[in-house]
């Protein structure tokens, strides 16, 4: 199939297992929003703001609506298109863009703004690749994947420089100790960050990079949750998982599409 002399894929609008586990993320964090009647973690908006609870509900129905679109092929296009401006101009910009200014001391603020950068990666990277053509889809592909590189860097140094509070979150049991884990997730976020910035092994970094946030729901999120199932830190840290291993996910499947 052509469009303009570009080939264009022929399974571009195939609602793939990425965008599967995206969309859910994504109904996940909105339906948490919806059932407390705000804004979540990672969303921060002053608690002054006039109309903040109306403009809570409006955002939650926004991310659900949006989230189940892109679970079907006819509606993924426009799902995709809501969710990366609502993510794109509000949360990262907005939201996270005042934080940043107020506190741009803080590690932990760069890296809140990297969760919600690395979560609109993987809108744009759907709606790309369900309307545009190829040559521009190829190009997108190259700048989200430096972009999510440099994300991973700041999950890998947020392990190092807040180790104190990473390690207690790897389970007990897990062999052979809760600090080899927290350095070695470490490390591996920046070996990810490394391979996607230069596109040495780009996608095969990707690929671990989200088994390994879809590890944390298992062996940290899940637990915690089940230990402590009235935490709305816990229940935000799940929906927001889930969206991050829906993210990276469809990041590994827009580069094997690149190549082909």
């Amino acid at each position: 199939m052509t469009d303009g002399g570009n080939i264009m894929p022929a399974d571009r609008t195939t609602v793939t297992l990425g965008a599967r586990a995206y969309g859910l993320g994504v109904m996940a964090v909105g339906a948490l929003g919806l059932a407390w009647g705000t804004f979540i973690q990672g969303q921060p908006v002053p608690k002054d703001l006039p109309g903040r609870a109306l403009l809570a509900y409006a955002a939650a129905a926004l991310m659900l609506i949006a989230g189940a679109a892109v679970e079907w092929r006819r509606t993924i296009a426009r799902g995709a298109m809501a969710l990366t401006a609502y993510y794109a101009v509000v949360v990262v910009v907005l939201m996270n863009g005042r934080v940043l200014l107020g506190h741009y001391a803080q590690f932990l603020t760069y890296e809140g703004l990297a969760i919600q950068l690395a979560i609109t990666i993987g809108a744009l990277l759907l709606y790309a690749r369900a309307g545009v053509d190829a040559a521009l889809v190829a190009r997108l592909t190259r700048l989200c994947r430096s972009v999510f590189g440099l994300c991973a860097l700041v999950f890998g140094a947020a392990h190092f420089l807040y180790f104190n509070l990473t390690a207690p979150l790897v389970p007990k049991w897990l062999p052979p100790s809760q600090a080899f884990w927290a350095y070695a997730t470490g490390l591996c976020h920046m070996a990810a960050g490394v391979a996607l910035l230069t596109g040495v092994q780009a996608r095969l970094a990707v690929v671990l990079l989200t088994v390994m946030f879809a590890s944390f729901s298992v062996l940290v999120h899940v637990p915690m949750l089940l230990a402590d199932p009235s935490s709305h830190w816990i229940w935000s840290e799940n929906a927001e998982n889930l969206a991050l291993t829906g993210a990276a996910w469809v990041m590994a499947e827009s580069i094997a599409r690149a190549r082909r």
